[in-house]
């Protein structure tokens, strides 16, 4: 008496399909589970046992062996208790054999046969579909989940519907049991609407700063990271998380990437296939390196990977541990984090934009010497958690100055968000043309070899960008940075080309950085 079914598990962000194999044989009953489990992993045999029993099916007394191949992969989640209990029930003859032939099964069993949600449901779907299975049988609340991923999706709420859907003939199950079919065509996902907080957040609410909501302009253009220093009040914050309002809605692709990320953290809202707006991470300065990273024996993606395609706001940047802040160092020029454990490598997603906000000194009011009471070395040791290699990987640098009196009376009187948008838009159109057949999304994914080719500069451009580079004592990165800034600033402008004013831009938001 053998069975197999088809599962899943997810191992770091690596989905991986999974074999149950259960044998029914004479012997010492007991009931035993090979291949690298895990100790939620191995609890299902009790799960199973009692939720088959309250639904009137008892187990009897054999030696039931299960087993979950790959051996080498290790186990954990609680996703495996359905898939054992239909082995369990297959091999017993309750259930025809290969009845679930060609299904993905997924999901937790309650003490009652109830069929509870689980995490990293749309990786291991998106993974199957890649292996050609095109249905699932997965909990009610992750059957939208699976379905967009394009297959076939049963969800189940109890045992005894799952006992029903694989006792029918193949040919009638559909008919008994609708599934909800995929998602390719989801309007959220074609017509790019604004975020839901639209209403409530709008950079018309801004008043004056209109220098730092060109920035921000141009950050969300070309995917730029930021950096906005200025007194307290003076709308730093209000900018940042405003931000999401203008930036380009997720493709299908990216939409797909994030919410894999989110369902293996547990973070994709309940009843939600994909997610629509690019995320938005705001942590507080006391995080831990491991939770801005990603920690843990198998380590599960940190806030970083969680803001993948989206933005990673720092309020307070002086405030983070210099030792938290330096671990951005890499992710943000290689656009992936990598951990290394004793037992395997890890490769996480980490392509972010970054927008930090800060104040002059630790009390705000440097250079305002009227105000400010900070000594040198209290401004020095506040400033001395922002490293140069940190600082040098941010492509604008914007002072929000004090807010005078005459310009909170005109608030509202600015550019709203759909306006900004609008442009942000049309320049990203114009990125998608150009990089079209290529890996590049935005101007900020331009590496050395590509800034050959996209960012040419007349003779004109090239002398200006030279006397910049020498008489600023700009490294080679700062000046890539600089040609990039440049690039969005023309696609703003609709040019073609790159022009001087567009360099002499570009250059005034590298200046704040060492003042």
């Amino acid at each position: 008496m053998f069975s197999r079914i088809l599962s899943g598990t997810v191992y770091g962000i690596e989905s991986h399909l999974v074999h149950v194999e259960v044998d029914l044989s004479s012997g010492l009953p007991c009931f035993v589970m090979v291949g690298s489990p895990k100790g939620e992993v191995k609890e299902s045999a009790e799960r199973v046992r009692i939720a088959l029993k309250n639904i009137g099916i008892v187990i009897p007394p054999m030696h039931i062996s299960v087993n979950l191949s790959p051996a080498d992969l290790q186990k954990e989640g609680t996703g495996f208790d359905l898939p054992i209990a239909v082995g369990v029930l297959t091999a017993m003859g309750r259930l025809p054999a290969d009845c679930a032939r060609d299904h993905l099964v997924l999901g937790e069993l309650g003490l009652n046969g109830e069929i509870k949600g689980i995490r990293g449901v749309l990786p291991v779907a998106v993974c199957s579909v890649r292996r050609g299975v095109k249905r699932c049988l997965v909990p009610g609340e992750n059957a939208r989940e699976a379905a967009a991923a394009g297959m076939k999706t049963v969800g189940v709420r109890d045992l005894n519907q799952v006992i029903e859907y694989l006792r029918l003939p193949v040919s009638e199950r559909e008919e008994r049991f609708p599934h909800l079919q995929g998602e390719e065509g989801e309007p959220h996902l074609q017509k790019a609407p604004l975020p839901e907080n639209a209403e409530r957040l709008d950079f018309a609410e801004i008043a004056g700063q209109e220098s730092v909501k060109r920035a921000a302009l141009i950050a969300a253009a070309g995917f730029h990271h930021m950096l906005i220093i200025g007194p307290p009040g003076s709308g730093k914050t209000m900018i940042a998380r405003r931000l999401p309002t203008i930036l380009p809605p997720l493709s299908r692709e990216e939409s797909l990437e994030v919410s894999s990320l989110y369902s293996i953290a547990g973070r994709l809202r309940q009843g939600e296939s994909l997610m629509k707006d690019r995320p938005f991470l705001s942590p507080h300065h006391t995080i831990s390196p491991q939770a801005l990273a990603g920690g843990g024996k198998i380590p599960k993606p940190g806030v970083i990977s969680l803001a993948h395609r989206g933005v990673l706001f720092l309020d307070e940047m002086p405030q983070f541990k210099r030792q938290t802040l330096d671990l951005l160092r890499q992710p943000l020029e290689d656009k992936e984090i990598q951990l290394a454990r004793c037992n395997a490598s890890f490769t996480y997603p980490a392509d972010i934009m970054l927008v930090g906000a800060m104040n002059p000194c630790p009390c705000g009011y440097y250079p305002d010497l009227n105000r400010c009471r900070c000594t040198p070395f209290e401004r020095h040791r506040y400033l001395s958690n922002l490293s140069g290699p940190v600082l040098e990987r941010i492509d604008l640098c914007i002072e929000a100055p004090r807010v005078e009196f005459s310009q909170l009376r005109s608030k509202g009187t600015g550019e709203n968000s759909a306006g900004m948008r609008k442009k942000v838009m049309n320049a990203r159109r114009r990125q998608e043309e150009r990089y079209q057949g290529t890996s590049l999304r935005f101007n900020s994914d331009l590496g050395g070899r590509e800034l050959e080719r996209y960012c040419k500069l007349g003779q004109e451009e090239n002398r200006m960008l030279e006397k910049m580079f020498c008489t600023m004592n700009l490294s080679a990165r700062t000046c890539h940075r600089l040609l990039k800034v440049a690039r969005t600033i023309a696609d703003l402008e609709e040019s073609e080309q790159i022009r001087c004013s567009h360099l002499a831009e570009a250059v005034c938001y590298r200046t704040g950085i060492w003042e």
